[in-house]
Protein backbone atom coordinates (compact mmCIF):
# COMPACT_ATOMS: atom_id res chain seq x y z
CA UNK A 1 0.00 0.00 0.00
CA UNK A 2 0.97 3.34 -0.59
CA UNK A 3 3.60 3.11 -4.05
CA UNK A 4 2.46 -0.13 -6.06
CA UNK A 5 -0.65 0.24 -5.74
CA UNK A 6 -1.03 3.50 -7.34
CA UNK A 7 1.92 2.17 -9.93
CA UNK A 8 0.42 2.39 -13.62
CA UNK A 9 0.30 -1.60 -14.22
CA UNK A 10 -2.36 -1.46 -10.51
CA UNK A 11 -4.45 0.99 -11.93
CA UNK A 12 -4.90 -0.45 -15.07
CA UNK A 13 -6.75 -3.11 -12.61
CA UNK A 14 -8.20 -0.95 -10.27
CA UNK A 15 -8.32 2.04 -11.43
CA UNK A 16 -9.19 3.38 -7.72
CA UNK A 17 -6.17 1.65 -6.68
CA UNK A 18 -7.58 0.34 -3.60
CA UNK A 19 -7.49 -3.15 -2.49
CA UNK A 20 -7.88 -6.24 -2.88
CA UNK A 21 -7.82 -7.29 -6.43
CA UNK A 22 -8.09 -10.43 -7.63
CA UNK A 23 -6.16 -11.19 -10.98
CA UNK A 24 -7.77 -13.76 -13.01
CA UNK A 25 -7.01 -15.30 -16.52
CA UNK A 26 -9.84 -13.59 -17.89
CA UNK A 27 -8.90 -10.32 -15.95
CA UNK A 28 -9.01 -8.41 -12.97
CA UNK A 29 -11.66 -8.52 -10.46
CA UNK A 30 -11.81 -5.70 -7.55
CA UNK A 31 -14.05 -5.12 -4.55
CA UNK A 32 -14.49 -7.95 -2.00
CA UNK A 33 -18.10 -8.77 -2.17
CA UNK A 34 -17.26 -9.54 -6.30
CA UNK A 35 -14.26 -11.42 -5.13
CA UNK A 36 -16.05 -13.69 -3.37
CA UNK A 37 -19.24 -13.93 -5.49
CA UNK A 38 -16.33 -15.06 -8.09
CA UNK A 39 -14.39 -17.51 -6.20
CA UNK A 40 -17.96 -18.98 -4.87
CA UNK A 41 -19.25 -19.55 -8.56
CA UNK A 42 -15.96 -21.36 -9.43
CA UNK A 43 -17.21 -24.56 -7.84
CA UNK A 44 -21.17 -25.50 -10.05
CA UNK A 45 -23.92 -25.94 -7.62
CA UNK A 46 -21.77 -24.67 -4.45
CA UNK A 47 -23.96 -24.74 -1.75
CA UNK A 48 -22.73 -21.64 -0.14
CA UNK A 49 -24.92 -19.82 -2.70
CA UNK A 50 -27.93 -21.90 -1.31
CA UNK A 51 -30.11 -24.84 -3.18
CA UNK A 52 -33.18 -22.39 -4.76
CA UNK A 53 -33.57 -19.05 -6.51
CA UNK A 54 -35.44 -17.64 -3.47
CA UNK A 55 -32.16 -19.06 -1.23
CA UNK A 56 -30.04 -17.06 -3.78
CA UNK A 57 -31.93 -13.96 -3.47
CA UNK A 58 -32.04 -13.97 0.05
CA UNK A 59 -28.51 -14.73 0.23
CA UNK A 60 -27.40 -11.37 -2.35
CA UNK A 61 -30.03 -9.51 0.46
CA UNK A 62 -28.09 -10.19 2.98
CA UNK A 63 -24.44 -9.55 1.79
CA UNK A 64 -26.28 -6.50 0.81
CA UNK A 65 -27.45 -6.00 4.08
CA UNK A 66 -23.97 -6.54 5.65
CA UNK A 67 -22.59 -3.84 3.50
CA UNK A 68 -24.97 -1.31 3.80
CA UNK A 69 -26.09 -1.84 7.44
CA UNK A 70 -22.99 -3.04 9.43
CA UNK A 71 -19.38 -2.32 7.33
CA UNK A 72 -20.39 0.85 6.54
CA UNK A 73 -21.60 2.23 10.31
CA UNK A 74 -18.51 0.27 11.87
CA UNK A 75 -16.23 2.17 9.48
CA UNK A 76 -17.94 5.28 10.31
CA UNK A 77 -17.28 4.83 13.78
CA UNK A 78 -14.22 3.64 13.78
CA UNK A 79 -12.24 5.25 11.14
CA UNK A 80 -12.18 8.72 12.92
CA UNK A 81 -11.20 7.87 16.28
CA UNK A 82 -8.34 5.65 14.46
CA UNK A 83 -7.51 9.55 12.83
CA UNK A 84 -7.99 8.29 9.01
CA UNK A 85 -10.94 10.58 8.54
CA UNK A 86 -11.95 13.83 10.38
CA UNK A 87 -13.93 13.34 13.90
CA UNK A 88 -17.20 14.93 14.34
CA UNK A 89 -19.54 13.95 17.15
CA UNK A 90 -22.56 14.20 15.01
CA UNK A 91 -21.32 11.92 12.41
CA UNK A 92 -20.69 9.28 15.27
CA UNK A 93 -23.91 9.47 17.19
CA UNK A 94 -25.28 8.63 13.77
CA UNK A 95 -23.20 6.13 13.12
CA UNK A 96 -23.40 4.27 16.14
CA UNK A 97 -27.69 4.90 15.86
CA UNK A 98 -27.49 3.59 12.67
CA UNK A 99 -25.60 0.38 13.51
CA UNK A 100 -27.90 -0.51 16.58
CA UNK A 101 -30.62 -0.42 14.08
CA UNK A 102 -28.94 -2.56 11.45
CA UNK A 103 -28.03 -5.36 14.60
CA UNK A 104 -31.61 -4.86 16.04
CA UNK A 105 -33.14 -6.14 13.07
CA UNK A 106 -29.94 -8.91 12.44
CA UNK A 107 -31.34 -10.18 15.96
CA UNK A 108 -34.93 -10.38 15.28
CA UNK A 109 -33.91 -12.97 12.32
CA UNK A 110 -31.48 -14.81 14.35
CA UNK A 111 -33.48 -15.23 16.99
CA UNK A 112 -35.46 -18.49 14.61
CA UNK A 113 -32.34 -18.62 12.53
CA UNK A 114 -29.12 -20.28 13.45
CA UNK A 115 -27.33 -19.27 9.93
CA UNK A 116 -28.61 -16.47 8.00
CA UNK A 117 -30.26 -18.14 4.99
CA UNK A 118 -31.20 -22.31 4.89
CA UNK A 119 -29.53 -24.36 7.88
CA UNK A 120 -25.71 -24.65 6.88
CA UNK A 121 -23.03 -21.59 6.50
CA UNK A 122 -23.48 -19.76 2.95
CA UNK A 123 -21.47 -17.02 1.54
CA UNK A 124 -23.57 -14.63 3.21
CA UNK A 125 -22.38 -16.03 6.82
CA UNK A 126 -19.14 -15.86 5.56
CA UNK A 127 -19.17 -11.54 4.35
CA UNK A 128 -21.35 -11.23 7.45
CA UNK A 129 -19.01 -13.09 9.96
CA UNK A 130 -15.83 -10.43 8.60
CA UNK A 131 -18.07 -7.75 8.94
CA UNK A 132 -18.67 -8.56 12.54
CA UNK A 133 -15.60 -9.70 13.13
CA UNK A 134 -14.06 -6.22 12.17
CA UNK A 135 -16.66 -4.37 14.59
CA UNK A 136 -16.42 -6.96 17.79
CA UNK A 137 -12.62 -6.72 17.75
CA UNK A 138 -12.07 -3.12 16.72
CA UNK A 139 -14.63 -1.06 18.81
CA UNK A 140 -17.75 -3.25 19.77
CA UNK A 141 -17.22 -4.00 22.69
CA UNK A 142 -19.18 -6.36 25.63
CA UNK A 143 -21.24 -3.68 26.75
CA UNK A 144 -22.14 -2.92 23.59
CA UNK A 145 -22.85 -6.17 22.03
CA UNK A 146 -25.16 -7.46 25.26
CA UNK A 147 -28.07 -5.73 23.90
CA UNK A 148 -28.20 -7.95 21.12
CA UNK A 149 -27.75 -11.40 22.82
CA UNK A 150 -28.69 -13.32 19.26
CA UNK A 151 -26.21 -11.75 17.57
CA UNK A 152 -23.58 -12.75 19.82
CA UNK A 153 -24.54 -16.05 19.98
CA UNK A 154 -24.15 -15.88 15.87
CA UNK A 155 -21.25 -14.47 16.03
CA UNK A 156 -18.95 -17.00 18.44
CA UNK A 157 -21.18 -19.65 16.62
CA UNK A 158 -19.34 -18.68 13.02
CA UNK A 159 -15.83 -18.20 14.27
CA UNK A 160 -15.69 -20.91 15.92
CA UNK A 161 -16.60 -23.06 12.98
CA UNK A 162 -13.27 -25.03 11.78
CA UNK A 163 -13.09 -23.20 8.42
CA UNK A 164 -13.20 -19.81 10.30
CA UNK A 165 -10.60 -20.38 13.18
CA UNK A 166 -8.02 -21.75 10.34
CA UNK A 167 -8.09 -18.25 9.07
CA UNK A 168 -8.74 -16.05 12.11
CA UNK A 169 -7.61 -18.08 14.36
CA UNK A 170 -8.51 -17.35 17.60
CA UNK A 171 -10.69 -13.76 18.25
CA UNK A 172 -10.80 -11.90 21.14
CA UNK A 173 -13.71 -9.24 21.55
CA UNK A 174 -12.44 -5.22 22.02
CA UNK A 175 -12.09 -4.64 25.86
CA UNK A 176 -12.52 -0.65 25.05
CA UNK A 177 -13.17 1.70 22.24
CA UNK A 178 -10.53 3.23 20.63
CA UNK A 179 -10.06 6.79 22.11
CA UNK A 180 -10.54 9.97 19.62
CA UNK A 181 -7.25 10.11 17.51
CA UNK A 182 -5.27 13.24 18.55
CA UNK A 183 -5.14 16.20 15.84
CA UNK A 184 -2.26 17.87 17.40
CA UNK A 185 1.65 16.79 16.37
CA UNK A 186 3.70 15.16 18.62
CA UNK A 187 5.62 18.26 19.02
CA UNK A 188 4.68 21.15 17.94
CA UNK A 189 6.71 23.24 15.50
CA UNK A 190 9.18 26.04 16.34
CA UNK A 191 11.08 28.87 14.60
CA UNK A 192 14.59 28.96 13.89
CA UNK A 193 16.15 31.32 16.43
CA UNK A 194 14.17 29.41 18.98
CA UNK A 195 15.64 25.92 17.86
CA UNK A 196 19.23 27.66 17.77
CA UNK A 197 18.53 28.84 21.12
CA UNK A 198 17.46 25.32 22.33
CA UNK A 199 20.05 23.87 21.00
CA UNK A 200 22.63 26.30 23.02
CA UNK A 201 20.58 25.89 26.44
CA UNK A 202 20.91 21.86 25.83
CA UNK A 203 24.70 22.00 25.36
CA UNK A 204 25.18 23.80 28.36
CA UNK A 205 22.97 21.53 30.49
CA UNK A 206 25.50 18.55 29.29
CA UNK A 207 28.41 20.29 30.43
CA UNK A 208 26.96 21.02 34.03
CA UNK A 209 25.14 18.15 34.63
CA UNK A 210 25.48 14.70 33.37
CA UNK A 211 22.70 12.34 33.12
CA UNK A 212 21.81 11.16 36.16
CA UNK A 213 21.94 6.86 36.21
CA UNK A 214 18.56 7.06 38.98
CA UNK A 215 16.39 7.64 36.03
CA UNK A 216 16.99 4.36 34.94
CA UNK A 217 15.56 1.85 37.46
CA UNK A 218 12.63 4.86 38.02
CA UNK A 219 11.56 3.29 34.12
CA UNK A 220 11.91 -0.18 34.89
CA UNK A 221 9.72 0.35 38.11
CA UNK A 222 7.00 2.08 35.63
CA UNK A 223 7.30 -0.68 33.04
CA UNK A 224 6.88 -3.50 35.32
CA UNK A 225 4.08 -5.31 34.96
CA UNK A 226 1.07 -5.41 37.74
CA UNK A 227 0.83 -8.33 39.78
CA UNK A 228 -2.23 -10.05 38.42
CA UNK A 229 -5.22 -9.69 40.85
CA UNK A 230 -6.60 -13.21 42.52
CA UNK A 231 -9.88 -14.72 41.29
CA UNK A 232 -12.19 -14.20 44.11
CA UNK A 233 -12.68 -17.70 44.13
CA UNK A 234 -9.08 -18.42 45.71
CA UNK A 235 -9.57 -16.67 48.68
CA UNK A 236 -12.90 -18.39 49.69
CA UNK A 237 -12.59 -20.70 52.54
CA UNK A 238 -10.94 -24.15 52.17
CA UNK A 239 -13.24 -26.78 50.97
CA UNK A 240 -13.60 -30.26 52.29
CA UNK A 241 -14.50 -31.68 48.12
CA UNK A 242 -11.34 -31.45 46.13
CA UNK A 243 -12.42 -30.46 42.42
CA UNK A 244 -9.71 -32.29 40.70
CA UNK A 245 -10.43 -35.78 43.10
CA UNK A 246 -13.65 -35.39 41.79
CA UNK A 247 -12.92 -35.29 38.14
CA UNK A 248 -10.39 -37.77 38.44
CA UNK A 249 -12.41 -40.04 40.43
CA UNK A 250 -15.35 -39.47 37.68
CA UNK A 251 -12.45 -39.82 34.63
CA UNK A 252 -11.73 -43.54 36.45
CA UNK A 253 -14.57 -45.09 36.77
CA UNK A 254 -15.58 -47.44 34.01
CA UNK A 255 -18.32 -50.12 35.66
CA UNK A 256 -20.38 -49.92 38.88
CA UNK A 257 -21.24 -46.03 37.89
CA UNK A 258 -23.83 -45.23 40.52
CA UNK A 259 -21.90 -47.51 43.33
CA UNK A 260 -18.28 -45.96 43.04
CA UNK A 261 -18.35 -42.74 40.82
CA UNK A 262 -22.10 -41.25 42.22
CA UNK A 263 -21.66 -41.92 45.64
CA UNK A 264 -18.34 -40.61 45.86
CA UNK A 265 -19.73 -37.20 44.54
CA UNK A 266 -21.90 -37.04 47.44
CA UNK A 267 -19.54 -38.16 49.75
CA UNK A 268 -17.20 -35.08 48.55
CA UNK A 269 -20.05 -32.52 48.08
CA UNK A 270 -19.69 -29.48 50.08
CA UNK A 271 -22.40 -27.47 49.99
CA UNK A 272 -20.98 -24.77 51.73
CA UNK A 273 -17.97 -24.51 49.10
CA UNK A 274 -20.09 -25.66 45.89
CA UNK A 275 -23.69 -24.89 44.08
CA UNK A 276 -25.45 -27.19 41.59
CA UNK A 277 -27.44 -25.91 38.86
CA UNK A 278 -29.40 -27.05 36.33
CA UNK A 279 -29.59 -24.84 32.91
CA UNK A 280 -32.33 -25.34 30.26
CA UNK A 281 -31.47 -23.71 26.60
CA UNK A 282 -33.88 -21.05 25.66
CA UNK A 283 -34.35 -21.53 22.30
CA UNK A 284 -34.68 -24.85 22.14
CA UNK A 285 -37.49 -24.44 18.79
CA UNK A 286 -33.87 -23.22 16.75
CA UNK A 287 -32.09 -26.87 17.57
CA UNK A 288 -33.80 -27.95 13.57
CA UNK A 289 -30.56 -29.41 12.62
CA UNK A 290 -28.39 -32.03 14.97
CA UNK A 291 -24.57 -31.83 13.55
CA UNK A 292 -25.54 -27.52 14.23
CA UNK A 293 -26.73 -28.34 17.61
CA UNK A 294 -24.27 -30.31 18.90
CA UNK A 295 -21.58 -27.79 16.96
CA UNK A 296 -23.54 -25.05 19.49
CA UNK A 297 -22.66 -27.15 22.47
CA UNK A 298 -19.20 -27.32 21.80
CA UNK A 299 -18.58 -23.87 21.19
CA UNK A 300 -20.33 -23.22 24.72
CA UNK A 301 -18.08 -25.84 26.36
CA UNK A 302 -14.93 -24.14 24.51
CA UNK A 303 -15.94 -20.20 25.86
CA UNK A 304 -16.65 -21.98 29.79
CA UNK A 305 -12.58 -22.83 29.68
CA UNK A 306 -11.68 -20.00 31.54
CA UNK A 307 -13.83 -21.89 34.11
CA UNK A 308 -11.97 -25.19 34.22
CA UNK A 309 -10.37 -24.48 37.10
CA UNK A 310 -13.33 -24.01 39.50
CA UNK A 311 -16.13 -25.99 37.58
CA UNK A 312 -17.37 -29.44 36.45
CA UNK A 313 -20.42 -29.45 33.76
CA UNK A 314 -22.82 -32.60 31.78
CA UNK A 315 -24.34 -30.71 28.87
CA UNK A 316 -27.08 -33.47 27.27
CA UNK A 317 -28.78 -32.78 23.58
CA UNK A 318 -31.98 -35.17 23.65
CA UNK A 319 -34.49 -36.12 21.55
CA UNK A 320 -34.49 -38.17 18.33
CA UNK A 321 -35.71 -35.80 16.04
CA UNK A 322 -35.51 -31.88 16.08
CA UNK A 323 -36.42 -29.75 17.65
CA UNK A 324 -33.84 -31.10 19.77
CA UNK A 325 -33.64 -30.12 23.63
CA UNK A 326 -29.96 -28.89 25.42
CA UNK A 327 -29.85 -29.14 29.36
CA UNK A 328 -27.42 -29.55 31.55
CA UNK A 329 -26.11 -29.87 34.89
CA UNK A 330 -22.97 -27.53 36.89
CA UNK A 331 -21.10 -27.25 40.08
CA UNK A 332 -19.55 -24.23 40.36
CA UNK A 333 -16.87 -23.26 43.16
CA UNK A 334 -18.74 -20.95 45.83
CA UNK A 335 -22.85 -20.86 46.15
CA UNK A 336 -23.14 -19.09 43.43
CA UNK A 337 -22.39 -18.49 39.43
CA UNK A 338 -19.17 -17.14 39.70
CA UNK A 339 -19.80 -13.62 38.46
CA UNK A 340 -16.55 -13.68 35.68
CA UNK A 341 -18.10 -16.35 34.17
CA UNK A 342 -21.34 -14.55 33.71
CA UNK A 343 -19.53 -11.54 32.29
CA UNK A 344 -17.25 -13.42 29.87
CA UNK A 345 -19.17 -16.55 28.63
CA UNK A 346 -21.56 -14.58 26.41
CA UNK A 347 -23.65 -18.43 26.41
CA UNK A 348 -24.86 -18.08 29.74
CA UNK A 349 -27.76 -15.80 29.32
CA UNK A 350 -28.80 -18.09 26.49
CA UNK A 351 -29.86 -20.69 29.63
CA UNK A 352 -32.47 -20.85 32.64
CA UNK A 353 -30.33 -20.99 35.35
CA UNK A 354 -31.90 -22.98 38.43
CA UNK A 355 -29.91 -23.72 41.96
CA UNK A 356 -30.07 -27.67 43.02
CA UNK A 357 -31.90 -28.01 45.70
CA UNK A 358 -29.93 -30.92 47.26
CA UNK A 359 -32.98 -31.47 49.93
CA UNK A 360 -35.17 -32.54 47.33
CA UNK A 361 -34.71 -36.21 46.46
CA UNK A 362 -36.26 -35.83 42.97
CA UNK A 363 -33.55 -33.20 42.41
CA UNK A 364 -30.72 -35.06 43.75
CA UNK A 365 -32.13 -38.37 41.14
CA UNK A 366 -31.76 -35.83 38.62
CA UNK A 367 -28.23 -34.73 39.26
CA UNK A 368 -27.10 -38.54 39.37
CA UNK A 369 -28.72 -38.92 35.57
CA UNK A 370 -26.97 -35.90 34.37
CA UNK A 371 -23.32 -37.20 35.39
CA UNK A 372 -24.34 -40.98 34.68
CA UNK A 373 -25.76 -40.07 30.39
CA UNK A 374 -28.72 -41.68 31.87
CA UNK A 375 -30.55 -42.89 28.47
CA UNK A 376 -33.74 -42.03 28.37
CA UNK A 377 -33.14 -39.18 30.17
CA UNK A 378 -36.43 -38.08 31.79
CA UNK A 379 -38.28 -40.25 28.58
CA UNK A 380 -36.67 -38.81 25.91
CA UNK A 381 -33.66 -40.53 23.83
CA UNK A 382 -30.65 -39.00 24.76
CA UNK A 383 -28.77 -37.84 21.13
CA UNK A 384 -25.47 -37.17 22.94
CA UNK A 385 -23.41 -35.93 25.97
CA UNK A 386 -20.78 -33.62 26.76
CA UNK A 387 -18.41 -33.38 29.68
CA UNK A 388 -16.59 -30.46 30.51
CA UNK A 389 -13.67 -31.34 33.35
Amino acid sequence: MGVSNKSPEFLKMNPIGKVPVLETPDGPVFESNAIARYVTRLKADNPLYGSSLIEYAQIEQWIDFSTNEIDTNVLRWLSPRLGHTPYNAQVEELAIASLKRGLEALSIHLAKNTYLVGHSVTLADIILGCNLYFGFTRIMTKSFTSEFPHVERYFWTIVNQPNFRKIIGEVKQAESVPPIASKKPAQPKESAKPKEAKKEAKKEVKKEEPKPKAEEPAEEEEEAPKPKPKNPLDLLPPSKMILDEWKRLYSNTKTNFREVAIKGFWDMYDPEGYSLWFCDYKYNDENTVSFVTLNKVGGFLQRMDLARKYAFGKMLVIGSDSPYKVKGLWLFRGKDIPQFVLDECYDMELYEWTKVDINDEDQKERVNAFIEDQEPFEGEALLDAKCFK
